[in-house]
């Protein structure tokens, strides 16, 4: 690790850095930026998962990076984030509840951890005079994507919110309270929406990983509804690379300010699964209908042109190659599925074996 010019650069206070997105962020960071210092700050729910962080942490036939520290901790701890935080100098909040099928049924945890935890990680973000504090919010924020007269079109930063679950309800708090420390109290803050996002290490309960799960294992793959809701999606590794144009952008470029983040690659359900199906050469037999999910929104999809205006960021990965790609690292990671299926998470069981209830 000698290469490395450690604690030269910024060193980053990353929330839930071992689950999906955020331990995707901490592979694209240190990999872009080899002088920065990154310490991840997660409670290892569920979805979090050190095996997401393998490269840097001390796991296989390695030394662990001397710019990565691992932190076990609750974000609604403020001893324990106080303690982690002290000496950082940018944060990135990832950390959340993030299903909206969980929050139906347990609303409460997604309250705790979106709302109070944000306000934990603001508190001692404003004692330790943090120089730029991403909030990672989403476009879940928005409900159905559409213009104030109700005609279907992506959203704008501008657009009123209208969350239409629980999850999205939390995450609308935890955004706007994070804005209103920008506004109070002049926390650098930056607030990002990003649409739904794929690619490797994502838990198997979201629906793409859940599709090529149980196509891999010829198990039914469960459609809500009719399948034709659809999702902007895009390549984590693109939303990351955004994050970082962000963190390094001059204050008076983004701080403040909320932005949009996607790809403008919308996709139905149906018309993911039936992909997956072809691309693996599975029967679309697979395919099982689902009653639909309470106050499922029908569209999601968020315009980008402020960030690719202001910033000059533009997605690198198309959707197709992007989830054939995707597909690929689940096949041939298969001993990182076996570990996380083995744990038994009686909801993602529940998820997995949906279509098969449905027979």
């Amino acid at each position: 690790m000698g290469q490395y010019s450690v604690g030269s650069g910024p060193t980053v206070f990353v929330t839930g850095g071992a689950g999906f997105i955020g331990s995707n962020f901490v592979h694209v960071l240190l990999h872009t930026m080899p002088d920065a210092r990154v310490v991840v700050f997660d409670a290892l729910t569920y979805a979090g998962n050190l095996e997401n962080l393998a490269e840097f942490n001390a796991m296989s036939d390695h030394p662990a990076d001397p710019r990565f520290t691992f932190v076990r901790g609750d974000i609604c701890d403020a001893t324990a984030v106080r303690a982690a935080m002290r000496g950082c100098d940018w944060v990135v909040n990832f950390a959340a509840e993030t299903h909206v099928d969980r929050s139906i049924v347990d609303p409460g945890a997604f309250v705790r951890t979106d709302v109070e935890g944000t306000y934990t990680l603001l508190e001692a973000a404003r004692e330790f005079a943090i120089s730029r504090f991403v909030q990672i919010s989403t476009d879940e924020v928005y409900g159905n994507a559409e213009a104030p007269d109700g005609t279907s079109r992506p959203s704008i930063e501008t657009d009123a919110l209208k969350p239409l679950s629980p999850y999205a309800a939390s995450k609308a708090g935890a955004d706007r309270l994070a804005f209103s420390y920008w506004a109070t109290y002049q926390l650098p803050v930056v607030v990002t929406r990003c649409s739904n996002n794929y690619g490797p290490y994502q838990y198997p309960e979201k629906q793409l990983p859940l599709f090529i799960t149980n196509a891999l294992a010829d198990r039914a793959i469960p459609i809500y509804g009719d399948g034709r809701n659809t999702r902007d999606w895009i390549h984590v590794e693109d939303h990351c690379s955004a994050l970082l144009q962000i963190l390094t952008a001059p204050a008076a470029e983004v701080v403040g300010e909320v932005f949009n983040i996607g790809a403008a690659e919308e996709r139905s359900i149906l018309e993911n699964a039936q992909t997956i199906l072809r691309i693996l050469g599975k029967p679309e037999s697979l395919l099982t209908f689902v009653p639909d999910r309470l106050g499922h929104v029908r569209r999601h999809a968020v315009d980008s042109t402020k960030l690719q205006q202001q910033l000059g960021w533009r997605p690198q990965h198309a959707y197709d190659t992007g989830l054939a790609e995707t597909i690929a690292w689940y096949r041939d990671h298969a001993v990182w599925l076996e570990h996380v299926l083995a744990r038994r998470d009686n909801f993602l069981d529940g998820a997995l074996q949906l279509g098969a209830k449905q027979q």
